[in-house]
């Protein structure tokens, strides 16, 4: 079986370019992992790759949802993970590119739910209650019967976050007590590179600026036109949320400039902490020259 490659880290780290290169020198094709790239109509504020940047090489999980519905973990995790299981099946080389972590693990990894039984009582009890009020009521209730469980889980996990509270109302015991861990799906190798802070800073602050320039501006508004407000989950994407409040009025330009730099840059620092914690990351100096025949030669090692 062919290892997976999984090239993540920080936004504005240059994923994309390496592993658009990888994907040429080890003939494979790329799985975007990235939460707002699923969105049609987002270009500009998520850095889409354009096809002249794929250069020839085939992407999945980009323009699979549009901009009005909502998207989660587990919707991703069946989309996606067919994808990569028949690369695999193919004997292909699976490229696997994006800084939303959560995405990532549910490809990489299964993840064991403990030896308790299951309640089809206590999961539609919950299922309804995130109809209802959303999932983030649901997700605020596990913060406080089980803190270390949801700091693994986004709050639109929400099956995992419903397993969660279920091992909790039918043993007693938290979920994260149990330690049943990452069990990978297939052998990987995974890398990020390793910017000093205030280069990654830099890189950032270029990125909003190109993305002003290329017309951020105008790409919201014309969502916002369309019906794609504050209310839909694409919205919450770090530029877009800013520009909107800009056109409604609520900031300045030069306000939303400089909130678009800070979030980003506190979004790539959450980033850095979490991928610190993936099982046995790489980390690649940016401006090694050898770095595709590291990875190249990494991929290969059994």
């Amino acid at each position: 079986m062919k290892k997976v490659l999984v090239v993540c880290g920080a936004t504005a780290s240059g994923k994309t370019d390496f592993a658009v290169r990888m994907a040429k020198r080890l003939s494979g094709e790329v799985i975007s992992a990235d939460c707002m790239l699923v969105y049609k109509g987002l270009d500009i504020g998520t850095a889409k790759p354009t096809a002249e940047e794929m250069q020839g090489v085939r992407h999945h999980m980009i323009d699979v949802v549009q901009p009005a519905e909502s998207y989660s973990v587990g919707d991703y995790e069946k989309a996606a993970l067919p994808v990569l299981v028949k690369l695999i099946s193919e004997n292909k080389t699976a490229v696997i590119c994006g800084g939303t972590g959560f995405y990532i693990q549910s490809l990489c990894f299964e993840r064991g739910h403990g030896h308790a039984g299951a309640s089809p009582q206590i999961r539609e009890k919950y299922e309804r209650m995130a109809r209802e009020q959303g999932n983030e009521a649901v997700f605020a209730l596990l913060e406080k019967m089980d803190a270390k469980s949801a700091e693994s889980l986004h709050p639109n996990d929400l099956k995992r976050v419903i397993r969660a509270l279920e091992i909790f109302e039918l043993t007693g015991k938290k979920k994260s007590e149990q330690n049943d861990g990452f069990v990978p799906r297939f052998p990987y190798t995974a890398v990020a590179f390793d910017y000093p802070r205030e280069e990654l800073y830099e890189r950032i602050n270029r990125r909003v600026e190109n993305m002003l320039e290329a017309g951020l501006v105008e790409e919201v508004r014309s969502l916002w036109e369309s019906g794609v407000d504050e209310k839909c989950q694409c919205m919450q994407g770090i530029g877009y949320k800013e520009v909107l409040e800009y056109l409604k009025g609520g900031i300045s330009y030069s306000t939303m400039c400089d909130m678009i730099r800070q979030n980003t840059r506190h979004y790539a620092k959450r980033q850095i902490t979490f991928f610190k914690k993936f099982p046995n990351i790489v980390w690649l100096d940016p401006h090694g020259a050898e770095n595709e025949a590291l990875v190249t030669e990494a991929m290969q090692d059994d």
